[in-house]
């Protein structure tokens, strides 16, 4: 993926992000909370949070807090989710369809399989999967972003 500053954004565009490598590769969770929040799975990647800044529309991002363990932002103003932020300040995960293309990432895991609807399969085949939890959560080490 390269050391390249990664940016996203929501569907109206009010709200702009970027991300500073390293970067995670893709998890898919599908725990019954990810369902809720976004009709289906989730699907992110994850930085430090150091290496996550909000370009513009900081004043649009709600925060809805979900469990003892996490935040969800999303948009105000057109309802796009986009964040997960750990509640201990250490990481923050972000919705990889919100980052621009190309996004250079790749799927690497499929979490809380044991908790998915039963409207779907999971039939990639190829990626790991774990039934609670557990799998690459962490954001791979490297530098923080420079000042």
């Amino acid at each position: 993926m390269g050391n390249d500053v990664k940016c996203g954004g929501c569907l109206c565009g009010r709200v702009r992000y970027e991300l500073t490598p390293p970067l995670r590769g893709v998890v898919v969770c599908h725990c019954e909370q990810c369902g809720r929040w976004s009709g289906h799975t989730v699907a992110a990647t994850s930085v430090r949070a150091d290496n996550f800044r909000l370009t513009s529309g900081a004043s649009d991002v709600a925060w809805y807090r979900s469990s003892d363990v996490a935040e969800r932002g999303f948009c105000k103003v057109c309802g796009s989710n986009l964040f997960w932020k750990a509640s201990d300040g250490t990481r923050v995960s972000v919705m990889a369809g919100t980052l621009d293309r190309p996004t250079g990432l790749k799927q690497i895991a499929h979490i809380y399989v044991d908790d998915k609807s039963d409207y779907y399969a999971i039939d990639d085949g190829e990626t790991p999967r774990h039934g609670q939890g557990g799998g690459p959560l962490s954001v791979p080490p490297g530098p923080p972003k420079k000042p």
